[in-house]
């Protein structure tokens, strides 16, 4: 059995070798454990496992080693002690707060994070007694002013979804722990190829998985990842409720953490040309890009992130007489590769309407609020050539 995770090697040598573990046969490949149990050898060992005194697989709804191999490949990439591997990226938020938090306890979190996030917070876990106080991800004081003595968790996503808003984690998971609250940040968008948070301070990172971990929209699976001790009550959340990742999911994920790092340089190659080919549309009114100079948060971006990322939204102008929500609709209705779909993170480019996609459950209000017009239109950059996807968007000029 192997386990290379050397914190001396490269990233890229990391996703490709760290957490591999081989069995007697040898595999170059890492294999999949399709099973739901695992046999003991007797009721000693059993006992022991179950007691915690003896590391070892008990049931695959908490301990399977295909599992196990991707949580340690991806925690060694992100530099954390401990990950644990969920069903979803939604599963993992849940884990992680359910884990955490008690009825009563408060969150501080950002209003620019994924609609459905934000309705997790506010109609599901608000049943359970959660408190949340929705605050603006680019205003640290916010966050100060909003703590209470409740306050468990900062929950925010950087860049944000869908208009790219960064936040500095530097400062504000200072201001958490002033708070004694801790730090989460869904690192989703950029990876650890272009951002580590805990780096700059941050407690815990969130990661759907299903996005650019997988990177070719093939499986469900989430990730929560940070010291062993801070995490113990989410593993235990996950043993017992069972929000659990796949075995077949894992090894999906291992591959594709294999390429992660030139994937992610591919991708963000491709849209900062084209966010600079956008903010010289006629059709365009703005670009909300972090690695354009043009952005608000362009510099602090670039001192966080490797590159811009792989997500780029834009406000289309209304013109022939279209509102804004016409002119968006007709924009992506006018496409011929792009894929209509609200997921991201694929090799395949992907464009949708946030207001009435991905946010289209929260309200008017609170999309406004967080800057998320009629007009707004976002696009996952693939691996396309650039040449076809700016033709494919030809209507905007």
């Amino acid at each position: 059995m192997t386990n290379f995770n050397n914190e001396k090697w490269h990233p890229e040598t990391l996703g490709v070798r760290a957490g591999s573990e081989h069995t007697q046969f040898g595999e170059n490949s890492e294999a999949i454990f399709l099973t739901s149990s695992f046999v003991f050898e007797n009721a000693a060992q059993a006992a022991a496992r179950f007691a915690g005194k003896e590391p070892g697989n008990i049931y695959s709804r908490f301990t399977n080693p295909t599992v196990t191999m991707f949580q340690n490949k991806l925690a060694a990439l992100e530099g954390a002690e401990f990950c644990v591997a969920t069903s979803s990226g939604m599963s993992a938020i849940l884990a992680c707060v359910m884990g955490i938090c008690s009825s009563g306890d408060h969150i501080v979190a950002s209003r620019s994070i994924f609609g459905t996030s934000v309705q997790l917070f506010s109609n599901i876990l608000a049943r359970w007694g959660l408190q949340v106080s929705f605050v603006s991800l680019t205003d640290p004081e916010a966050f100060k002013a909003a703590s209470q003595k409740n306050t468990k968790i900062f929950f925010v996503e950087t860049p944000s979804n869908p208009l790219t808003e960064v936040c500095d984690i530097a400062q504000l998971a200072e201001i958490a722990h002033l708070a004694g609250a801790l730090l989460v940040v869904d690192n989703c968008f950029c990876t650890p190829a272009l951002q580590k948070p805990l780096d700059f301070g941050a407690d815990i990172i969130i990661h759907s998985a299903t996005k650019y971990i997988d990177g070719q929209g093939r499986c469900l699976g989430g990730a929560v990842l940070g010291k062993k001790d801070v995490l113990e009550p989410v593993y235990g959340f996950l043993r017992t409720a069972g929000p659990t990742m796949s075995a077949f999911n894992a090894w999906v994920f291992l591959k594709g953490l294999e390429t992660l790092h030139v994937r992610m340089e591919a991708h963000s190659r491709n849209t900062l040309v084209l966010a600079t080919w956008l903010e010289q549309q006629a059709g365009v009114a703005r670009v909300y890009y972090p690695g354009l100079a043009s952005h608000p948060q362009y510099a602090l971006a670039m001192q966080q992130q490797k590159s811009g990322g792989a997500i780029v939204s834009f406000d289309v102008k209304p013109r022939n007489g279209l509102t804004a929500q016409e002119a968006a609709w007709h924009l992506i209705d006018s496409t011929k590769m792009i894929s209509i779909t609200a997921n991201l993170g694929d090799a395949k480019s992907t464009i949708t309407h946030p207001a009435t996609t991905t946010h289209s459950r929260v309200s008017a209000q609170a999309r406004a609020d967080a800057g998320i017009g009629d007009g707004l239109v976002r696009i996952a950059v693939g691996l396309e050539h650039i040449d076809d996807l700016k033709a494919d968007l030809a209507s905007l000029a």
